[in-house]
């Protein structure tokens, strides 16, 4: 330990390099770690909620959103596999005039006390103990009656249809009391109020003695008719955390990048640092001091700083997620868990995860400037003037070639358990085949610039010819941030316009009605329907259906979309060409394709009003609204098949000449206050992209970072750079160059190497960004995009970017300028 102050006091004065390695790897560490922890404590909350509503069940039985025949009850309650039965109804039901919605559980009390005791009701009156059986009571839990103001025995207002529905607050749930969105009311009074008659959404089971749960499995799946699956209590939480698994998992990556630039940071500070350094060494290894040994110190600089900022990462990624918590909610905005209000927990395991990396980002930063180190010859070391020597050579372009060559055929591996992993290593490809080829690239531009000019130019241009290793150390923090940078804003420009494409496409209507966006409970029924023809200024309007359906175990539900279709479906955003045969036929989203395997032209079994249904599938379209899949069809062939009367929404064409004010007006009049919203297709438009940029709020908070930590590279390396070449300016002064051209030089140099990690950051991006929109987005989400290339944008952050490289380069090389020119070019010994 006695080397200690010699190597790990050299971090304290080289303080500008350090201080922007740290924070570059405490900027990483603390991202993925907000991530990791936002959604850690998304998916907690969501399983606690679910596990305390399923109880001491076994297995549930699931089927549409419409749910299936009650009969199923009797049925399955009477067989030997199953010791008690409890029917449920779940909706999710919208208070009146209000946006704000309840999970509304219809349940059979007497049932309930042997299957889920934990969400018996209790009434505020003990003596009145059939206000549970009640048809205008209502139970809500503690922390909802908190959050919504009301007190026990007062009425809330409930949509149901498009009509306003009082009940009566009874009491409340003691085993959900901190479930902020949690209603309970008798089964016969949900289907009553709630059109739900003679029917149920799902069964809870509790198996009899020595019955596994896949015994009960295949003893009652035959039982049940199509589309009604059998699911463990759990299965609903494994699915939501698939759904938002590649969206954390994208997330982290980007995390990671920003941690990657770290280590680019620790790399170009050491290897600057070995360099002014090298004096020093040769000392030490003529003293005795052994190359392993030498090693080992430069190794353990790289890894303090590692350690230290794993450790500020991991106390400001908590920081983050709380903060990210409060703003976004726990799905970052991205909408898997809306309603949720998690809290967060510290996870040990998570927690030392991350310092690691922190630490591993640090010492592999080091790495390679302290096997340089290792292997130089203290004779050599120790030649007056050798300190300021810079690594050279053209680096590895075969190798960087190779690597580009691999990222092709990474693309082509398919989805590994919904995870593109063969896009994510394409990437790494991409990234570190980039910077291999960086010096090669360096020499090139050097040799295309011109050779007359200024002598700041001059010389500029023939430092970065002659040492383009020197390059590789300023510009590969500045790559790989601007790779990251230009590949999401080509994914999201080309997102975004898509979806403003498909947006157009699919709302091509004057008007746009729905009975409110809880669309379990909140219907148009055949009457309001003939009403809404009827309105004075219409000229036709296209009614909606929006029903869920089971298609496979462990796959989330699947949407079906019920509306007016032509043969060729010319009306939808198709992707490829349709093949309608006559008949009926389905029309399906990209999601549907890729997990199911559906194809056009193929006839399918969908499971309509419990019975199978062959329907050809016509077309693929394109779907941004529901990851898990969806299906089309014609309205009419729908109610034709499922005997469903019942819409949610409705398209409103005007009459020529007709006022949409007036129209609308007249139709939000025909429900009571609140029933019927009614929106235009450019607020629908404008809402949609709100959220679609408030989902990639996160996205662009990391490129954000990962820029500065790219610019905060060029500023560490120049300023250890501009200490190591006192001699050079020196005697750049003693040849007549003053300070200022000296400071243009410099700025010269800092933008030429910014220029080189820019160009190579571009043609990187431009890759990566192919990368993210075929690969990694359609195998993560299920979902096609148009390429489209923000041009603008990218010229002016690249232009932006290398002129902030240019002055952090002149104000780095200050302070070694400052030194008189006697002094900087005096002998030592």
């Amino acid at each position: 330990m006695r080397l200690a102050p010699v190597f790990l006091g050299s971090l304290a004065r080289r303080r500008m390099a350090t201080l922007f390695s740290l924070l570059a790897i405490v900027l990483g560490v603390a991202l993925g770690m907000a991530v990791q922890a936002v959604h850690q404590a998304a998916l907690s909350e969501f399983g606690r909620g679910l596990r305390t509503l399923a109880g001491q069940a076994d297995l549930q039985i699931v089927g549409p959103r419409r749910g299936f025949d009650e009969n199923l009850y009797a049925v399955l309650a009477s067989r030997p596999e199953v010791a008690e039965a409890s029917p449920v109804i779940e909706l999710e039901v919208k208070r009146a005039a209000s946006e704000e919605t309840l999970q509304l559980l219809g349940i059979d009390v007497f049932a309930l006390a042997r299957v889920t005791p934990a969400l018996l009701p209790r009434p505020n009156e003990p003596a009145d103990r059939l206000a549970t059986l009640a048809e205008d009571a209502i139970f809500l839990s503690r922390d909802t009656q908190t959050a919504l103001g009301f007190q026990p025995g007062e009425h809330i207002a409930l949509q149901t249809g498009t009509q306003r529905t009082s009940f009566r607050i009874a009491g409340d749930i003691p085993g959900a009391a901190e479930n902020r969105r949690l209603a309970v009311m008798d089964i016969a009074a949900v289907q009553t109020h709630f059109a739900m008659l003679g029917r149920i959404s799902r069964l809870d089971l509790r198996l009899a003695d020595g019955v596994t749960p896949d015994a009960a499995r295949r003893a009652l799946q035959p039982l049940l008719p199509p589309g009604v699956l059998i699911e463990a209590p759990q299965a609903a939480a494994d699915q939501a955390g698939n759904l938002s698994r590649a969206y954390r998992v994208n997330l982290t990556l980007l995390a990671t990048i920003a941690l990657l630039t770290g280590g680019f940071l620790v790399f170009s500070a050491q290897a600057l640092s070995v360099v002014r350094r090298r004096t020093e060494f040769a000392f030490l290894r003529a003293l005795g001091l052994a190359r392993r040994s030498l090693f080992a110190w430069l190794l353990g600089e790289g890894a303090v700083v590692g350690l230290i900022g794993g450790v500020l990462g991991v106390i400001l990624g908590h920081g983050l997620a709380w903060a990210a918590l409060a703003a976004l909610g726990g799905d970052l905005g991205a909408g898997y868990f809306s309603g949720l209000t998690p809290t967060l927990q510290f996870q040990p395991d998570i927690t030392a995860a991350y310092v690691a990396l922190g630490l591993l980002a640090g010492i592999a930063g080091a790495w390679l400037p302290a096997r340089e180190a290792a292997t130089v010859a203290p004779a050599q070391a120790l030649k007056a003037g050798d300190e300021g020597a810079l690594p050279g050579g053209h680096g590895h372009p075969w190798l960087g070639l190779g690597l580009l060559g691999a990222s092709l055929a990474a693309c082509a591996i398919p989805p590994l358990a919904g995870l593109p992993v063969g896009g994510y290593l394409a990437v790494a490809c991409l990234l570190a085949g980039s910077v291999m080829l960086l010096p090669r690239l360096a020499a090139g531009i050097a040799r295309l610039l011109p050779a007359r000019g200024p002598v700041s130019a001059r010389l500029a241009a023939a430092r970065l010819g002659a040492a383009p290793g020197h390059a590789v150390v300023a510009a590969a923090g500045v790559l790989t941030s601007v790779a990251l940078a230009a590949a999401m804003a080509i994914m999201v420009a080309s997102f975004r316009d898509s979806v403003d494409q498909w947006l157009n496409q699919i709302l091509p209507a004057d008007l746009y009605l729905r009975a409110g966006k809880a669309q379990g409970s909140s219907y148009l029924d055949d009457p309001l329907q003939a009403g809404i023809r009827a309105v004075k200024g219409i000229e036709r309007s296209n009614f909606t259906r929006h029903d869920s359906l089971r298609l496979a175990d462990g796959q989330a539900p699947v949407a079906l979309i019920a509306r007016p279709l032509s043969r060729d479906g010319k009306d939808l955003p198709l992707v490829g060409a349709s093949r309608p045969d006559g008949g009926p036929a389905i029309w399906i989203s990209e999601a549907m394709q890729d997990i199911y395997g559906w194809r056009v032209g193929q006839q399918v079994a969908l499971p309509l009003a419990g019975r199978l249904e062959k329907l050809h599938v016509a077309g693929v379209w394109r779907d941004y609204a529901r990851q898990t899949g969806a299906i089309m069809i014609d309205l009419a062939d729908y109610q034709r098949l499922s005997g469903d009367r019942l819409i949610n929404d409705a398209a409103i064409y005007l009459a020529p000449g007709a006022n949409a004010g007036q129209v609308a007006a007249a139709l939000t009049a025909m429900a009571g206050p609140g029933g019927l919203e009614v929106a235009r297709p450019g607020e629908i438009r404008a809402i949609s992209l709100g959220i679609f940029d408030r989902t990639f709020a996160v996205t662009y908070l990391l490129e954000a970072v990962a820029v500065a930590i790219g610019l905060a590279g060029v500023a560490a390396s120049f300023a250890a750079l501009a200490a190591a070449r006192r001699r050079e300016f020196g005697m750049l002064r003693h040849l007549g160059l003053s300070r200022r051209q000296i400071g243009w030089m410099l700025a010269q140099e800092g933008a030429l190497a910014a220029g080189v990690g820019v160009i190579a950051g571009l043609l990187a991006g431009g890759a990566i960004g192919l990368v993210l929109i075929e690969v990694i987005n359609r195998q993560s989400f299920h979902w096609s995009m148009d390429l489209h290339v923000p041009w603008g944008s990218l010229a002016v952050f690249a232009s932006g970017l290398i002129a902030l490289a240019a002055l952090a380069a002149v104000l780095a090389g200050r302070q070694a300028m400052r030194q008189d020119a006697v002094l900087a070019v005096r002998e030592d010994w």
